[in-house]
């Protein structure tokens, strides 16, 4: 379908979220903890004292954005580069600029530096001397966590502000925005109501991009009724954007924190969250082996003995796992996620081990007694290896009092259980 207004057809401008980027803090919607009216960043925005920043946040929450509204404020020179585009000679190209008092009498730009992560080490230590000497303000957005993709030393430098996904009052407002706006879809007189609206802002995942976009598409591919009205109505909404967008990358950061939001809702046994973080995963793309495998360490770790037939569940789920592979796994997971955390709990072997170890590294823990070591020749039955040890089969109970641990770690306790490990199950 086409629009009546073909003369003014969308595709033949910039994309609405492009065009809708504010170009003032007045106009920035979002963001208040950072840009709110007498924050630290609102003040040196407006002040034009901007030292280096890394804004770190998920897409569509307005890092871009951002960048442009300083652009807009300071008095210094402001570039503009892409790290999947630029590499070393563009910096340095952008740098001399600066350098040079006949094009910059200030001697300073502002280097906006998109998706810096993608920057390898030897491009960003390119940059550390020009901010180190202020030739360079730099700016560098991305969506991963810079502490690991970033150079410590660009980090020490600068100051990381993190962007937290738009809430969806703060979408419903840009939409709202961009229905009234020239830059937006004013000329369109589209007819929307404040339902769907609020049902693409929620749809869109915090992602005001997204939001923007789907509304374009919308209005796009929607004739004019007799009224002309372009009215956008649910099912035209809901075939204008994708299903709604899994709120982290597989690969990033977030990764770490949704499995470790799962591993602490099975050890708090809270098996709603547990499926919830479970689903999160599976639709990001998670390796359904991977996810498996820390069921494993779950069911041994937190539910240890209080429970010993997690374990051989969430074995199983893994080798299942394995032979059926998605989309049934979820099924199986997701069987082996409750049982975990339905589970009684218990750390008790998790923390012997651990203080074994410890022990085991870092003191004297003497030599093993010599009637429980091995003999496989002979002749060393003639240094007493062997010699005197009792083999518990042949004392009533299967079980006789003999010394196990070194002289020096006599009396040292590991594992000790707790009220839910069952005592019927054990000798002790």
């Amino acid at each position: 379908m086409t629009t009546v207004k073909g003369e003014k057809a969308m595709n033949e401008t910039q994309p609405l979220a492009f065009r809708m980027k504010p170009k003032t803090l007045e106009e920035f919607v979002g963001q208040e903890h950072i840009v709110g009216k007498d924050k630290l960043l609102y003040r040196t925005i407006k002040a034009d004292r901007l030292s280096s920043i890394i804004l770190w946040g998920p897409p569509g929450c307005g890092k871009t954005s951002l960048a442009k509204v300083i652009s807009n404020t300071t008095k210094y020179q402001f570039k503009k580069l892409n790290a999947v585009t630029s590499g070393v000679a563009d910096m340095k190209n952008a740098i001399q600029e600066a350098s040079n008092p006949f094009m910059n009498p200030t001697g300073k730009c502002i280097l906006f530096i998109d998706e810096i992560h993608r920057f390898n080490k030897l491009q960003q230590d390119a940059l550390l001397p020009f901010v180190e000497d202020g030739t360079v303000i730099l700016i560098g957005a991305t969506t991963e966590n810079p502490y690991f993709e970033v150079n410590k030393a660009l980090i020490s430098r600068s100051m990381v502000i993190k962007l937290e996904p738009l809430k969806k009052a703060d979408i419903i407002k840009v939409i709202k925005n961009a229905l009234v706006s020239k830059e937006g879809l004013a000329d369109y007189n589209v007819k929307i109501s404040d339902d769907i609206i609020e049902k693409i802002a929620e749809i869109s995942g915090g992602d005001v991009r997204t939001a923007l976009n789907g509304l374009e598409i919308a209005v796009l591919t929607t004739k004019m009724n007799f009224k002309g009205e372009i009215e956008i109505t649910e099912e035209i909404a809901a075939q204008s954007f994708n299903k709604k967008k899994t709120m982290f990358d597989k690969n990033g950061d977030s990764h770490y924190d949704n499995i470790s939001a799962m591993i602490k809702s099975l050890r708090g046994s809270d098996s709603d969250a547990a499926i919830f973080y479970l689903a999160r995963a599976l639709e990001a793309g998670e390796d359904p082996m991977f996810l498996a495998r820390r069921l494993v360490i779950s069911a041994a770790e937190d539910v240890g003995l209080a429970n010993p037939q997690a374990l051989v569940i969430a074995t199983s789920a893994m080798q299942a796992v394995s032979m059926v592979g998605m989309p049934e796994a979820r099924i199986i997971l997701a069987e082996a996620a409750v049982y975990i955390a339905e589970s009684k709990k218990s750390n008790a072997s998790y923390n012997a081990i651990n203080q074994a170890i410890e022990d085991v590294g870092s003191k004297d823990t003497g030599t093993i007694p010599m009637h429980i070591r091995n003999a496989p020749a002979s002749g060393m039955k003639d240094f007493g290896y062997g010699e005197g040890y009792k083999y518990p089969h042949d004392y009533p109970g299967h079980w006789v009092e003999q010394q196990y641990l070194p002289d020096k770690m006599l009396g040292t306790k590991y594992y000790i259980p707790d009220e839910n490990i069952k005592d019927e199950n054990f000798n002790k």
